[in-house]
Protein backbone atom coordinates (compact mmCIF):
# COMPACT_ATOMS: atom_id res chain seq x y z
CA UNK A 1 0.00 0.00 0.00
CA UNK A 2 1.11 3.54 -0.91
CA UNK A 3 1.94 5.68 2.21
CA UNK A 4 0.85 8.99 2.40
CA UNK A 5 4.61 11.07 2.04
CA UNK A 6 5.08 14.89 0.80
CA UNK A 7 3.79 15.32 -2.65
CA UNK A 8 1.08 12.28 -2.65
CA UNK A 9 -2.20 13.12 -3.90
CA UNK A 10 -4.66 12.21 -0.65
CA UNK A 11 -8.58 12.07 -0.25
CA UNK A 12 -9.43 12.17 2.91
CA UNK A 13 -12.41 12.92 5.10
CA UNK A 14 -12.16 14.68 8.21
CA UNK A 15 -14.54 15.88 10.99
CA UNK A 16 -12.52 19.00 13.50
CA UNK A 17 -13.93 19.21 16.77
CA UNK A 18 -12.88 21.09 19.17
CA UNK A 19 -11.78 20.01 23.25
CA UNK A 20 -14.90 19.95 24.44
CA UNK A 21 -16.72 17.89 21.41
CA UNK A 22 -18.18 20.60 19.12
CA UNK A 23 -17.56 19.78 15.84
CA UNK A 24 -16.66 23.09 14.00
CA UNK A 25 -16.19 21.62 10.36
CA UNK A 26 -16.52 18.18 8.30
CA UNK A 27 -16.50 16.46 5.42
CA UNK A 28 -19.34 14.54 6.20
CA UNK A 29 -21.64 16.91 6.50
CA UNK A 30 -24.46 16.75 3.40
CA UNK A 31 -23.14 18.42 0.27
CA UNK A 32 -19.58 18.07 1.38
CA UNK A 33 -17.17 16.46 -0.92
CA UNK A 34 -13.39 15.01 0.98
CA UNK A 35 -11.07 17.05 0.91
CA UNK A 36 -8.76 15.94 -2.01
CA UNK A 37 -4.93 17.80 -2.02
CA UNK A 38 -1.41 16.83 -2.42
CA UNK A 39 0.45 17.01 0.56
CA UNK A 40 3.19 19.61 1.04
CA UNK A 41 1.93 22.10 -1.46
CA UNK A 42 0.79 24.56 1.87
CA UNK A 43 -3.21 23.81 1.41
CA UNK A 44 -3.42 22.46 4.74
CA UNK A 45 -2.31 23.56 8.25
CA UNK A 46 1.26 21.71 9.15
CA UNK A 47 -0.75 19.60 12.34
CA UNK A 48 -3.08 17.89 9.70
CA UNK A 49 -0.59 17.43 7.39
CA UNK A 50 2.32 15.87 9.82
CA UNK A 51 -0.94 13.76 10.82
CA UNK A 52 -1.42 12.26 7.78
CA UNK A 53 2.20 11.33 6.99
CA UNK A 54 2.76 7.53 6.73
CA UNK A 55 -0.95 6.84 6.73
CA UNK A 56 -2.76 4.54 3.96
CA UNK A 57 -5.53 3.81 2.19
CA UNK A 58 -8.52 2.74 4.67
CA UNK A 59 -6.73 3.72 7.86
CA UNK A 60 -8.35 5.83 10.37
CA UNK A 61 -6.47 8.38 13.04
CA UNK A 62 -7.10 11.06 15.54
CA UNK A 63 -5.02 14.10 15.20
CA UNK A 64 -5.10 15.87 18.22
CA UNK A 65 -3.36 19.80 16.65
CA UNK A 66 -1.81 22.22 19.59
CA UNK A 67 -2.52 26.30 18.29
CA UNK A 68 1.02 26.47 17.16
CA UNK A 69 0.73 23.93 14.62
CA UNK A 70 -2.90 25.56 13.61
CA UNK A 71 -3.88 28.64 13.30
CA UNK A 72 -0.98 30.00 15.62
CA UNK A 73 -1.53 31.53 19.25
CA UNK A 74 -4.13 34.04 19.53
CA UNK A 75 -2.54 37.51 20.09
CA UNK A 76 -3.66 40.21 21.54
CA UNK A 77 -1.78 42.54 19.27
CA UNK A 78 -3.85 41.57 16.52
CA UNK A 79 -6.91 43.86 18.12
CA UNK A 80 -7.45 46.92 17.13
CA UNK A 81 -9.86 49.72 18.02
CA UNK A 82 -11.27 51.73 15.23
CA UNK A 83 -13.48 54.98 15.33
CA UNK A 84 -16.53 54.25 13.71
CA UNK A 85 -16.44 56.45 10.96
CA UNK A 86 -13.34 53.62 9.07
CA UNK A 87 -16.12 51.38 9.29
CA UNK A 88 -19.21 50.77 6.42
CA UNK A 89 -22.39 51.77 8.01
CA UNK A 90 -24.27 48.64 9.69
CA UNK A 91 -22.08 46.90 10.86
CA UNK A 92 -22.93 44.09 13.21
CA UNK A 93 -20.99 42.29 16.41
CA UNK A 94 -19.64 39.37 14.29
CA UNK A 95 -19.02 40.75 10.68
CA UNK A 96 -16.24 40.02 9.05
CA UNK A 97 -14.93 43.02 6.84
CA UNK A 98 -11.51 43.28 4.43
CA UNK A 99 -9.07 45.48 5.94
CA UNK A 100 -5.79 46.83 4.67
CA UNK A 101 -2.40 46.48 7.03
CA UNK A 102 0.94 46.36 5.98
CA UNK A 103 0.74 42.69 4.20
CA UNK A 104 -2.05 43.48 2.18
CA UNK A 105 -5.39 42.83 2.49
CA UNK A 106 -7.21 40.67 5.57
CA UNK A 107 -10.15 39.50 7.14
CA UNK A 108 -10.79 41.19 10.43
CA UNK A 109 -14.02 39.77 12.63
CA UNK A 110 -15.96 43.10 14.45
CA UNK A 111 -15.43 41.83 18.31
CA UNK A 112 -17.61 45.11 19.86
CA UNK A 113 -18.63 48.25 18.92
CA UNK A 114 -19.53 51.12 21.50
CA UNK A 115 -18.92 54.47 22.13
CA UNK A 116 -15.17 54.46 21.98
CA UNK A 117 -15.27 52.67 18.79
CA UNK A 118 -15.12 49.34 16.76
CA UNK A 119 -13.06 47.07 17.78
CA UNK A 120 -11.37 44.59 15.54
CA UNK A 121 -9.77 41.84 15.32
CA UNK A 122 -7.80 40.02 12.88
CA UNK A 123 -6.77 36.60 14.56
CA UNK A 124 -8.13 33.70 12.58
CA UNK A 125 -11.34 32.75 14.02
CA UNK A 126 -9.76 29.05 15.22
CA UNK A 127 -6.33 30.92 16.70
CA UNK A 128 -5.52 29.92 20.04
CA UNK A 129 -7.40 27.11 19.80
CA UNK A 130 -6.27 23.11 20.10
CA UNK A 131 -8.24 21.24 17.12
CA UNK A 132 -8.92 17.50 17.69
CA UNK A 133 -9.68 15.82 13.78
CA UNK A 134 -10.98 12.41 13.69
CA UNK A 135 -9.57 11.28 9.79
CA UNK A 136 -9.86 8.69 7.22
CA UNK A 137 -7.67 8.28 4.35
CA UNK A 138 -9.86 6.99 1.60
CA UNK A 139 -6.88 7.36 -1.20
CA UNK A 140 -3.45 8.13 -2.45
CA UNK A 141 -1.50 8.22 -5.50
Amino acid sequence: MTKIESGKTVTVHYTGKFDNGEVFDSSLKEGREPLHTVLGNGSLIPGFEKGLLGMTAGEKRTLDIDPVEAYGEYLDGLVTVVDKKNVPAGVSVGDVLQSQGPRGTMNVTVKNINEEGVKLDANHPLAGKKLIFEVEVLEVS
